[in-house]
């Protein structure tokens, strides 16, 4: 019987490198245990409540609760990695608000959104970072491809739902430099810096 399951939980989500949500919590432990998703969840909360005030969090994503660095600090962890920051353009970001708000929704109904052409690239890049994927055809001639967004979208933007997304009026401040988690372990998405040149 586990009497104090705080540092257990603690140490499995230190170790995780995804992740991990209540269901998956609870198959590393067995009936001798005495803990069930319940008790998972209650202590979860708990030691959210405890990192009040410290440099990293307890968060829960679309995929489960993990560990990162406050946003707050973002720029100086950034500094113990020299590969520069992933660059994603305006358009690309643009482009992954509309399908993230609109969806599900074709490449040309992006296009009639923006008023230009979508290129290849950026579709192509979004489906390479699991940020977007297919989900269909829209039953129109030409039978388009229909893109709406992934749990690692959600995952990487701090959010658990979509309903979670900011309000329209505050997209303008919406991007990944502000927005992209700091992680622990994932230093490449540390800083994302948003290129100013549109690419179409």
């Amino acid at each position: 019987m586990i009497t104090k399951l705080s540092p257990v939980l603690e140490a499995i989500l230190l170790a995780a490198d995804k992740p991990l949500s209540v269901e998956l919590l609870g198959q590393v432990f067995d009936e001798h245990d005495g803990v069930d998703s319940k008790r998972i969840r209650l202590t979860l909360k708990e030691l959210q409540k405890s990192y009040d005030g410290r440099g990293f969090e307890l968060i829960e994503v679309a995929s489960g609760f993990r560990f990162q660095v406050r946003q707050n600090y973002a720029l100086w962890v950034s500094r113990l990695w020299q590969e520069k920051p992933q660059k994603y353009s305006k358009a690309l970001l643009e482009t992954l608000s509309i399908i993230a708000y609109q969806q599900p929704i074709t490449r040309g109904e992006i296009e009639s959104i923006r008023g230009v052409g979508v290129s290849s690239s950026i579709i192509h890049t979004m489906i390479d970072r699991l940020w977007i994927r297919s989900v269909g055809h829209k039953e129109v001639p030409g039978r388009p491809e229909l893109f709406a967004t992934t749990k690692t979208f959600l995952d990487h933007f701090n959010l658990k739902q979509l309903s979670d997304l900011p309000a329209l009026d505050e997209l303008a401040s919406w991007d990944e430099a502000t927005m992209a988690p700091a992680k622990l372990k994932n230093p490449q998405q540390q800083e994302i810096e948003v290129v100013t040149e549109s690419i179409h």
